[in-house]
Protein backbone atom coordinates (compact mmCIF):
# COMPACT_ATOMS: atom_id res chain seq x y z
CA UNK A 1 0.00 0.00 0.00
CA UNK A 2 1.01 3.36 -0.91
CA UNK A 3 1.23 6.08 1.71
CA UNK A 4 -2.50 8.06 2.08
CA UNK A 5 -3.19 10.78 -0.65
CA UNK A 6 -2.17 14.43 0.19
CA UNK A 7 -5.10 15.60 -1.26
CA UNK A 8 -7.98 13.66 0.01
CA UNK A 9 -10.88 14.89 1.59
CA UNK A 10 -11.00 14.44 5.44
CA UNK A 11 -13.35 10.86 5.36
CA UNK A 12 -10.88 9.31 2.64
CA UNK A 13 -7.91 10.79 4.73
CA UNK A 14 -9.36 9.27 7.84
CA UNK A 15 -10.11 5.92 6.20
CA UNK A 16 -6.65 5.76 4.39
CA UNK A 17 -4.43 6.36 7.28
CA UNK A 18 -6.62 3.62 9.18
CA UNK A 19 -5.50 1.25 6.22
CA UNK A 20 -2.47 2.04 6.15
CA UNK A 21 -1.71 1.02 9.01
CA UNK A 22 -3.64 -1.94 9.07
CA UNK A 23 -1.30 -3.07 5.91
CA UNK A 24 1.91 -2.37 8.21
CA UNK A 25 0.11 -5.01 10.74
CA UNK A 26 -0.31 -7.49 7.90
CA UNK A 27 2.88 -7.10 6.47
CA UNK A 28 4.35 -7.84 10.04
CA UNK A 29 2.74 -11.43 9.93
CA UNK A 30 4.30 -11.56 6.94
CA UNK A 31 8.29 -11.65 8.54
CA UNK A 32 7.59 -14.33 11.39
CA UNK A 33 6.95 -18.55 11.88
CA UNK A 34 4.04 -19.39 14.25
CA UNK A 35 6.54 -19.69 17.01
CA UNK A 36 7.82 -16.65 16.65
CA UNK A 37 4.76 -14.76 16.89
CA UNK A 38 3.32 -16.55 19.62
CA UNK A 39 6.62 -17.05 21.70
CA UNK A 40 8.61 -13.65 21.38
CA UNK A 41 8.52 -11.17 23.76
CA UNK A 42 10.30 -8.03 24.43
CA UNK A 43 11.99 -6.97 27.37
CA UNK A 44 9.58 -6.46 30.40
CA UNK A 45 6.35 -7.00 28.34
CA UNK A 46 4.16 -10.30 27.46
CA UNK A 47 3.54 -8.58 24.36
CA UNK A 48 4.08 -10.75 20.79
CA UNK A 49 3.33 -10.20 17.25
CA UNK A 50 0.67 -12.86 17.65
CA UNK A 51 -1.35 -11.48 20.64
CA UNK A 52 -0.83 -7.74 19.46
CA UNK A 53 -2.72 -9.00 15.94
CA UNK A 54 -5.24 -10.55 17.85
CA UNK A 55 -5.96 -7.88 20.23
CA UNK A 56 -6.35 -5.19 17.17
CA UNK A 57 -8.84 -7.26 15.44
CA UNK A 58 -10.83 -7.30 19.19
CA UNK A 59 -10.54 -3.52 18.90
CA UNK A 60 -11.90 -3.30 15.34
CA UNK A 61 -14.59 -5.43 16.49
CA UNK A 62 -15.22 -3.39 19.77
CA UNK A 63 -15.41 0.28 18.43
CA UNK A 64 -17.06 -0.74 14.71
CA UNK A 65 -19.41 -3.29 15.62
CA UNK A 66 -20.20 -3.14 19.31
CA UNK A 67 -19.36 0.55 19.77
CA UNK A 68 -21.43 2.11 16.89
CA UNK A 69 -23.56 -0.44 16.24
CA UNK A 70 -24.13 -1.87 19.27
CA UNK A 71 -24.81 -5.51 18.52
CA UNK A 72 -23.70 -8.23 20.12
CA UNK A 73 -20.11 -8.66 19.42
CA UNK A 74 -18.85 -11.02 16.77
CA UNK A 75 -16.95 -14.42 17.67
CA UNK A 76 -14.60 -15.28 19.27
CA UNK A 77 -15.12 -12.30 21.16
CA UNK A 78 -18.88 -13.09 21.86
CA UNK A 79 -17.50 -16.11 23.51
CA UNK A 80 -14.48 -15.13 24.91
CA UNK A 81 -13.84 -16.28 28.56
CA UNK A 82 -12.93 -12.17 29.39
CA UNK A 83 -14.11 -12.62 32.52
CA UNK A 84 -11.46 -15.39 33.76
CA UNK A 85 -9.02 -13.61 31.39
CA UNK A 86 -9.51 -9.91 30.33
CA UNK A 87 -6.65 -10.11 28.49
CA UNK A 88 -7.66 -13.31 26.75
CA UNK A 89 -6.98 -12.05 23.23
CA UNK A 90 -3.60 -11.59 24.15
CA UNK A 91 -2.58 -14.70 25.47
CA UNK A 92 -4.98 -16.77 23.30
CA UNK A 93 -2.80 -16.14 19.97
CA UNK A 94 -0.32 -18.56 20.81
CA UNK A 95 -2.93 -20.88 20.32
CA UNK A 96 -3.02 -19.69 16.49
CA UNK A 97 -1.22 -19.51 13.60
CA UNK A 98 0.17 -16.78 11.40
CA UNK A 99 -2.34 -17.55 8.83
CA UNK A 100 -5.55 -17.76 11.29
CA UNK A 101 -4.70 -14.22 12.68
CA UNK A 102 -4.03 -12.70 9.15
CA UNK A 103 -7.54 -14.03 8.49
CA UNK A 104 -9.07 -12.83 12.06
CA UNK A 105 -7.24 -9.17 11.49
CA UNK A 106 -8.73 -8.99 7.59
CA UNK A 107 -11.96 -10.61 8.27
CA UNK A 108 -12.57 -7.62 11.23
CA UNK A 109 -11.18 -5.02 9.16
CA UNK A 110 -13.00 -5.93 6.39
CA UNK A 111 -16.25 -5.97 8.79
CA UNK A 112 -15.60 -2.60 10.47
CA UNK A 113 -15.00 -1.58 6.77
CA UNK A 114 -18.79 -2.38 5.65
CA UNK A 115 -20.03 -0.57 8.87
CA UNK A 116 -18.38 2.37 8.48
CA UNK A 117 -19.82 2.42 4.82
CA UNK A 118 -22.98 2.05 6.00
CA UNK A 119 -22.66 5.68 7.79
CA UNK A 120 -23.09 8.41 6.26
CA UNK A 121 -21.59 11.28 8.26
CA UNK A 122 -18.76 11.35 10.06
CA UNK A 123 -20.68 13.44 12.45
CA UNK A 124 -23.02 10.24 13.45
CA UNK A 125 -22.96 8.55 17.04
CA UNK A 126 -22.49 5.57 18.02
CA UNK A 127 -25.16 3.97 19.52
CA UNK A 128 -23.82 2.37 22.74
CA UNK A 129 -22.10 4.64 25.13
CA UNK A 130 -18.45 5.07 26.19
CA UNK A 131 -16.37 6.18 28.89
CA UNK A 132 -18.96 6.85 31.35
CA UNK A 133 -22.04 8.51 29.26
CA UNK A 134 -20.26 9.73 25.95
CA UNK A 135 -21.35 9.18 22.58
CA UNK A 136 -18.27 9.36 20.50
CA UNK A 137 -18.41 9.75 16.82
CA UNK A 138 -17.49 7.80 13.83
CA UNK A 139 -14.79 10.62 13.09
CA UNK A 140 -13.73 10.12 16.80
CA UNK A 141 -13.86 6.15 16.25
CA UNK A 142 -11.57 6.44 12.97
CA UNK A 143 -9.19 8.61 14.72
CA UNK A 144 -9.03 6.61 17.84
CA UNK A 145 -8.51 3.55 15.60
CA UNK A 146 -5.79 4.96 13.82
CA UNK A 147 -3.60 6.06 17.49
CA UNK A 148 -4.50 2.55 18.06
CA UNK A 149 -3.51 0.75 15.39
CA UNK A 150 -0.25 2.77 15.02
CA UNK A 151 1.04 2.55 18.63
CA UNK A 152 0.44 -1.28 18.33
CA UNK A 153 2.34 -0.92 14.79
CA UNK A 154 5.33 0.39 16.98
CA UNK A 155 5.29 -2.64 19.06
CA UNK A 156 5.44 -4.59 16.34
CA UNK A 157 8.46 -2.76 14.78
CA UNK A 158 10.48 -3.51 18.18
CA UNK A 159 8.92 -7.28 18.43
CA UNK A 160 10.55 -7.70 14.57
CA UNK A 161 13.82 -6.14 15.48
CA UNK A 162 14.30 -8.18 18.47
CA UNK A 163 13.02 -11.70 15.97
CA UNK A 164 14.75 -10.52 13.09
CA UNK A 165 18.42 -10.52 15.92
CA UNK A 166 17.62 -13.78 17.42
CA UNK A 167 17.57 -15.59 14.26
CA UNK A 168 20.59 -17.56 13.53
CA UNK A 169 22.88 -16.12 10.83
CA UNK A 170 23.03 -17.44 7.28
Amino acid sequence: MTYPSTTADERDALEQFLDFHRDRVLKALDEVSDTEAATRVLGATDMTVGGIVKHLAAVEDLWFHRKLLDVPSSEPWRSAPFDQDPDWEWHSAAEQTVVELRKLYVDACATSRAVAGRISSLDEQAKRASFGEQFVNLRWVYLHMIEETAQHRGHLDLLLDAIRQARPSR
